[in-house]
């Protein structure tokens, strides 16, 4: 009785939270829910895709309305920190929500006649991008280490179902239980991270922990050093760095087009937001230690993306190291620690969504029904059949080489310069030579496209781009060439995006 007595007269405070600041987030989980109860209410009626779909770009529609609306309030009032500062809402998470956005709407136009086209049951693939998409949004906005891991589970787990999806592909089962076996590894890893970090300064709050080791000096720094590699091998899987890159091939080859293009832009936005907030607010006076880990990630990533990519015969896998390449010219702006490198990045991030959504959509409306044939050889002569589609591959190809006038040109432009000003002279050289490297490849691929058939081979009819999959296509050409020709915008937005240490 006195027990209760006690309890009852203690105070209990509930967090507040700001709705506006989990608008999105909310947005797309309601969105998400609302899929899968239309698929179990109205199971075997013709108005069930057409509601599916509309639930899923409403969802989206109004995630994005709400993250402009945040832009506005945050940049004339400042960052928005609820639910007990687990939270923080500010210009970074908006830029890089907008990031993960603009990946998943790009994403689910081009899976509409990807899912006709090989009979695949699209409700629950839409509810599962929406799932997958809430938990990228929760972590760019995470300020707290217990977030970033579930954030990180809400954002994996549809992800491996959606590796999967495709039951009757063989490659496709491999991929979802590789990216499974592998991710769950990574997540224990990340786990025990953070207990190594609680337990080294007493909380699991990013702003915590950095005022914590800002007011007092740790005699044995062991625990707390460990703790953060793990945290960096946990996030370092993610981005795909190497060396936790062993996954990304066999994914990205085996995985559906749309749901490889789903990842390939948005989940390294979200992986590098908790990246760079985890260590920029967390750990920035243990710099010294963590700084040349990654920069060791990333050369290895420049260099081991590069000359693997070289050797590859299937366009998918030559994307798949591409891409690991790509996040260390990203890891080169982290590795910086200075204001202009965090800007390179974030830009980096937002010019390589639309490139590789660009390139896999190509993919997508130019290959066989199958998902399979995506050698060199089955793409031998696309751009003399295929003009159009062909071309616009040797665009995304050439841009992400980094050729002039293209957005490509100008985020590695940014990134390189952001090395020069820190004095980082080896990484700028490697990532130069690793660039010349990857053009190479490039150049293979747009070679092969303009190759006539071997043994004068007939050319294959081509199938009509459907309205869906060419709006995809003109938005990521439009915007990485728009960036190319007059980044000053997005320049402007990427530094606004930049918080301070």
């Amino acid at each position: 009785m006195l027990s209760h007595t006690l309890l009852a007269a203690l105070p209990i405070e509930t967090p507040s939270v700001d709705l506006l600041a989990l608008g999105p987030e909310i947005a797309l989980a309601t969105g998400g829910v609302a899929i899968v109860l239309v698929r179990a209410l109205l199971r075997s009626r013709p108005i069930t895709m057409p509601l599916s779909l509309a639930l899923a770009f409403g969802g989206v529609l109004a995630a994005c309305i709400l993250e402009f609306r945040l832009w506005n309030v945050v940049r004339d009032d400042g960052a928005i920190t609820t639910v007990a500062g687990m939270l923080r809402v500010d210009l970074f998470a908006v830029f890089l929500g907008v990031v993960v956005l603009a990946a998943t709407a790009l994403a689910l136009l081009l899976s509409i006649a990807y899912l006709r086209r090989e009979g695949l049951d699209a409700p629950e693939y839409l509810a599962l991008i929406l799932l997958a998409a809430t938990g990228m949004l929760a972590m760019t906005t995470a300020n707290d280490l217990i977030v970033v891991f579930v954030a990180l589970e809400v954002l994996s787990i549809p992800l491996y179902v959606l590796a999967a999806f495709d039951r009757r592909r063989l490659s496709s089962q491999e991929a979802g239980i590789k990216y499974f076996v592998l991710g769950a590894f990574s997540s224990a890893v990340f786990l025990y991270g953070v207990a190594l970090v609680y337990g080294a300064t007493g909380t699991t709050s990013l702003t915590g922990i950095g005022q914590f080791l800002a007011q007092n000096t740790l005699f044995d720094q062991g625990t707390l050093v460990a703790g953060f590699a793990l945290l960096l091998v946990g996030l370092g899987f993610k981005v795909a760095a190497v060396p936790f890159h062993m996954w990304t091939p066999d994914v990205y080859q085996g995985s559906p087009t749309p749901v490889t293009a789903f990842m390939a832009a948005a989940t390294k936005a979200a992986a590098f937001a908790a990246l760079l907030r985890v260590f920029g607010v967390a750990f920035p006076l243990y710099s010294t230690d963590w700084r040349p880990v990654v920069w060791v990630l990333a050369v290895l990533s420049l260099v081991v993306g590069s000359i693997a990519a070289v050797v590859q015969t299937d366009v998918k896998r030559i994307l798949a190291y591409s891409s690991i390449a790509h996040a260390g010219y990203v890891l080169i702006g982290f590795q910086t620690q200075t204001s202009r490198g965090r800007e390179a990045a974030l830009l980096y991030l937002f010019v390589y969504a639309f490139m590789a959504i660009g390139a896999f959509a190509v993919l997508t409306v130019a290959t066989r029904t199958g998902d399979d044939h995506h050698s060199l050889d089955d793409y031998r002569g696309l751009a003399l059949q295929r003009p159009i589609v062909g071309g616009l591959l040797i665009f995304f190809v050439l841009a992400q080489a980094g050729i002039p006038l293209t957005g490509g040109f100008i985020a590695k432009l940014e990134i390189f310069s952001a090395a020069a000003q820190a004095d980082q002279y080896g990484l700028l050289v490697i990532g130069v030579l690793a660039g010349v490297v990857s053009a190479f490849f490039y150049l293979r691929i747009a070679t092969s496209l303009l190759s006539a058939p071997e043994d004068g081979a007939a050319a294959e009819p081509g199938r009509r781009v459907d309205g869906w999959s060419a709006t995809v296509l003109l938005v990521t050409a439009a915007v990485v060439l728009v960036v190319g020709f007059a980044p000053e915008t997005f320049l402007h937005w990427a530094r606004d995006a930049t918080f301070l240490l």
